[in-house]
């Protein structure tokens, strides 16, 4: 911090002498950084993008066999799929926190803690879809599971966390072969549009 030299108007009484101290540093006081729940360590980033990497390594994996399938099982029309995703009230957790103009780091980490903890019950909600893709579908909830954990520690280190960790809320339920292949093919494209705005505006927090 630089401070400039200061001129000192004699004579001044201790009471008036801290005074004039105070008004001519605070404005280099209020210019330094300050470690606050504001900011995210350098480390964190990485590590996001990381996280972000392997789950869309495993959504791509599912989406390929899926798309391979389409025709058995008439998910080939985005138009239909739209219809079935509200038929079966598939929710798409919102990120508003984190692009807002009034950005809010620990609103942002809170809602997208939410939303990847959704994301996980909704990848459970799949299990039976098929044999096939059993593995990776574990593998997704796991991953997706550690970015939510990753998450709640950095708001655990940032002291933002909240004392009792939110529900997760109502998942539907896919009681046929089909529901599960159609919910399917909309979360796995809903997941993979969360996590590029997530990672998008992590950096933008991380860089501003």
């Amino acid at each position: 911090m630089k401070v400039s030299l200061l001129i000192i108007p004699f004579p001044l009484n201790p009471p008036d002498l801290l005074l004039f101290w105070l008004s001519a540093l605070w404005p280099q006081l209020l210019a330094i950084p300050l470690s606050s729940s504001n900011y995210l360590p350098q480390s964190f980033l990485p590590q996001i993008q990381e996280q972000v990497r392997k789950i869309q390594n495993d959504i791509e994996g599912l989406q390929q066999r899926l798309v391979s399938q389409c025709a058995d099982y008439s998910l080939c029309h985005p138009e239909e799929l739209i219809l079935v995703g509200q038929y079966l009230g598939i929710p798409k957790p919102p990120l508003k926190n984190c692009y807002s103009q009034d950005l809010k780091l620990v609103a942002c980490l809170n809602q997208l803690h939410y939303g990847l903890q959704l994301y996980r019950g909704l990848v459970k909600a799949l299990g039976g879809i098929s044999p096939e893709l059993a593995p990776t579908l574990n593998v997704l909830q796991l991953d997706v599971g550690d970015f939510a954990a990753n998450i709640w520690q950095q708001m655990e280190d940032l002291q933002v966390a909240p004392e009792i960790m939110p529900p997760q809320g109502t998942l539907p339920t896919f009681s046929s072969s089909f529901q599960r292949r159609a919910a399917g093919v909309l979360i796995f494209d809903y997941l993979q549009g969360f996590l590029d705005m997530a990672y998008r505006d992590l950096r933008h927090i991380s860089q501003s």
